[in-house]
């Protein structure tokens, strides 16, 4: 399988991208076929969006790149398993979902078995939004790395559950129903956890004070 590791687009903007995107249903009807071209197509359109997933999740770049790849084998493996075309972004992201519990587990087995933790895992500098008065790119590049420092700071105080779903919603944009089907739950149970996962992180963000300007980013 001829797997896309470090995926260009070939699209001009994410307007292009989005409706790429949303009209892919006869790619995927090739990929669950069997068309190698077709599933690689899926992979470059999808590709950014599982890793921002993972990106959020983790805080971690390495380990989100990992969780990531392991999304597109399973589903290389697995697009059989498919029901529906239109079921594929929630089933994606229940994959994405899945490996992601895996990367983190397997990170805790590591802790657990070695006598000291490791910290020096940095987390990668995300685009933010930056006021206009700060001049010089080695500036930017500081303020860029302590908002993402500060979001993910944020984002891993909440529970596992609150967190994947405020992912999934506010960043991802999935709808309810593509959330409840991605992680197996009702939607009325992932309107609360987004709605005590928010109450949480708004507490956090003012604990840290984050602004909501900070969260405006995309990677």
């Amino acid at each position: 399988m001829a797997l896309i590791y470090e995926c260009q687009l070939n699209m001009t903007g994410p307007d292009l991208l989005q409706i790429a995107m949303e009209h892919s249903e006869s790619l995927i009807i090739k990929a669950r076929s069997g068309d190698e071209y077709a599933f690689n197509r899926l992979v470059s359109l999808w590709y950014k969006r599982i890793y921002n997933f993972c990106y959020k999740y983790f805080g971690s770049h390495d380990t989100a790149m990992e969780a990531t790849q392991k999304t597109f084998i399973a589903v290389h493996k697995s697009f059989h398993t498919l029901q529906s075309p239109d079921r594929f972004k929630s089933w994606l992201y229940r994959i994405a979902h899945n490996k992601c519990h895996e990367e983190e587990r397997g990170k805790f087995r590591k802790k657990i078995v070695s006598m000291f933790g490791s910290d020096d895992e940095g987390i990668s500098p995300v685009i933010a939004a930056v006021p206009d008065n700060v001049s010089s790119n080695a500036d930017k590049k500081m303020l860029k790395k302590e908002m993402a420092e500060l979001v993910t700071k944020c984002l891993n105080e909440l529970s596992i559950e609150q967190r994947e779903v405020v992912i999934m919603k506010e960043y991802e944009g999935l709808k309810f129903r593509e959330i409840a089907e991605a992680l197996e739950i009702s939607e009325n149970t992932a309107k609360s956890r987004l709605y005590y996962g928010l109450t949480a992180l708004r507490k956090t963000m003012t604990r840290m004070n984050v602004t909501q300007e900070t969260l405006d980013y995309e990677l």
